[in-house]
């Protein structure tokens, strides 16, 4: 794929997932986001030719006209939208997938513990919500959801969606969450309590009629 074209896809990804964007020109004059990620693959580019110096001087100078840090050594996909961006941090062996949505505030980190790959690999479709944190050599599969907030420390299968902290995962089958949508999302442990609150009253409800019938 030419250059132009992987910057066509990429002003196109912003379009569709930010209800907010009002055209190509708006995203590419003013999106720090976009900006972000353009800068990405130039110093990428550098950094994967032996000048790192050069890169991570051009990654410095972008998170401090952006907010948002990548260090050129992480590896970004297709079609990646870094929606709003601030507070953004993404480490040097971080690897994501193609048409991932990430927002504020997400940190993509080691745990300080481990040498070598040190950092996620996020696979295709992730959205990663604001605030959230994936940290440490772990997988994310496809078509994940991380809600807001959520602390993510272990690995993450296809299809599922993580909340709370720590992350804990809720199989989706089959169902479909909008990608723009990151409070709609299960929870696993307010299911429990609602369950264990009906099991209670139905209990309750029995034994109050065995009381009734042994008077």
């Amino acid at each position: 794929m030419s250059y132009f074209s992987d910057y066509r896809e990429d002003v196109k990804s912003f379009l569709e997932h930010d209800p907010a964007a009002s055209s190509a020109f708006e995203v590419i004059a003013l999106y720090p986001g976009f900006k972000a990620l353009r800068n990405h693959r130039k110093a990428n580019f550098l950094f994967r030719h032996n000048m790192k110096l050069l890169a991570r001087a051009m990654s410095q100078h972008c998170a401090h006209r952006t907010g948002i840090e990548i260090h050129p050594g992480a590896t970004i996909g297709k079609r990646v939208c870094i929606d709003h961006g601030t507070g953004i941090v993404i480490g040097e062996t971080t690897e994501i997938g193609n048409d991932c949505i990430i927002y504020q505030g997400v940190t993509l980190g080691g745990t300080g513990k481990d040498t070598g790959k040190r950092h996620p690999t996020i696979g295709n479709g992730v959205l990663i919500g604001a605030g959230a944190k994936v940290l440490g050599p772990i997988n994310i599969g496809n078509h994940v959801k991380i809600a807001a907030g959520a602390v993510v420390v272990k690995d993450v299968d296809d299809n599922s969606t993580v909340v709370g902290v720590p992350g804990r995962i809720v199989r989706i089958d089959g169902e479909r969450i909008d990608d723009l949508d990151q409070v709609n999302l299960p929870d696993p442990v307010m299911n429990a309590i609602r369950d264990n609150t009906i099991l209670i009253n139905e209990l309750t409800k029995r034994i109050e009629k065995l009381e009734e019938d042994n008077k």
